[in-house]
């Protein structure tokens, strides 16, 4: 059995990737710039370079029989061994105007978009769209980081000035009530296992809490898995990827981004799911069967343990978060705690979503990190 498996990107995808792939009995390789990386801690080796450094990524490539990614940025080139998801999926994901138009293209519903550059081009998006707009850019950009609101003629100046530099494109705002997410595993072999919805709660862009099963109607629910299947259908190679959607006013459930990795969306499975999203992606890219996708609690919720300081990182309050039933922490191993930056997660399963809620949120105010 090929046994070797090389992960680019050393974050807590890595780190939770690593996990499962040790389970299993795989040998784990990551690339990372950090030395001693949260994957790295995990991993049995890293090499300490640039998930950009293409030299370094064919070392690694040469070293490994599995090649896979947590971080959509990395440049890929190409190797003898296969990597999964595919180049081709990851060049179109990565950028998000090329994104747009793939799933256009495969019938998907989405917000209308159109590629700009200038304060003109905006404008005149503007007489076709109305506002508000969003202006995003269309590489390197996450947590929205890369977008800019635009009310009005008079938010352009301060937008472009924002995302100067960058390629953009605009995208009419969709009025939504939930945003939702799917996550989807995709076989070697051309399986799919399509997991529950989950309602995400966004604040500042950054993801804080995850709601397992998403509190919507069935149809709703089964639309959002339609749709998520239909778009890891149209891609490339094996994998885990996380469909973000949004569920508008009039119950129509559009997709908003795809992310070719596992996703922070995809937590709770850890807890929740007979088969977390880390294993079913190591099973994926590495031609093992998938498993099963179903919740083993009747509700789940995963919060975000976000930085709240600058400094070197040290948990507190885990005995109290760890004293409550049915929760579970995780902390990711980062040397260094910053504004919102994701230093760990906590899971609640519960019989209703309501209490998990509770737990989830009561445990949160426990942990400093």
């Amino acid at each position: 059995m090929k046994h070797r498996l090389g992960i680019v990107g050393g974050g807590q995808l890595g780190r939770m990737l690593a996990f499962e792939a040790k389970k299993l009995g795989f040998t784990v390789t990551v690339i990372d710039p950090t030395p001693n990386s949260p994957a790295g801690q995990v991993a049995d080796h890293q090499i300490v370079a640039d998930f950009k450094d293409e030299a370094a990524i064919k070392k690694l490539a040469q070293s490994v029989d599995f090649l896979t990614f947590e971080i959509e940025l990395a440049q890929l080139p190409q190797t003898n061994v296969v990597v999964n998801p595919s180049i081709k999926t990851l060049t179109i994901i990565k950028d998000k105007l090329k994104q747009k138009q793939f799933l256009r293209a495969a019938k998907i519903p989405v917000a209308a978009f159109m590629a700009v550059t200038t304060k003109s081009d905006i404008l005149q998006t503007a007489r076709q769209f109305r506002y508000p707009l969003l202006l995003k850019a269309r590489f390197d950009a996450y947590d929205g980081r890369g977008n800019a609101l635009i009310n009005s003629a008079s938010d352009i100046d301060g937008a472009l000035a924002k995302l100067d530099g960058r390629q953009l494109y605009v995208e009419q705002f969709v009025p939504f009530t939930k945003e939702l997410a799917v996550m989807v595993a995709r076989s070697t072999t051309g399986e799919i296992a399509v997991y529950p919805v989950v309602e995400t709660i966004h604040k500042n862009n950054i993801c804080h809490t995850v709601i397992a099963p998403a509190p919507i109607t069935p149809t709703q629910a089964k639309q959002a898995q339609v749709l998520a299947t239909q778009v890891v259908s149209n891609l490339h190679g094996a994998g885990v990827f996380g469909i973000e959607m949004f569920l508008t006013k009039n119950g129509e459930v559009l997709v908003n981004e795809i992310a070719p990795r596992v996703h922070n969306s995809g937590h709770y499975t850890i807890e929740a799911c007979v088969t977390s999203q880390f294993e079913q992606h190591i099973r994926a890219v590495t031609g093992l069967p998938l498993g099963s996708t179903a919740m083993l609690p009747k509700a789940a919720v995963m919060v975000n343990i976000l930085g709240d300081r600058i400094g070197a990182s040290q948990a507190t309050g885990l005995d109290k978060a760890l004293s409550l039933p049915g929760v579970s922490v995780h902390i990711y191993g980062k040397h260094e705690t910053k504004l919102e930056r994701k230093m760990g997660h906590i899971t609640a399963i519960a019989d209703n979503t309501k209490q998990a809620l509770l737990l989830a949120t009561k445990a949160r105010k426990y942990i400093s990190i």
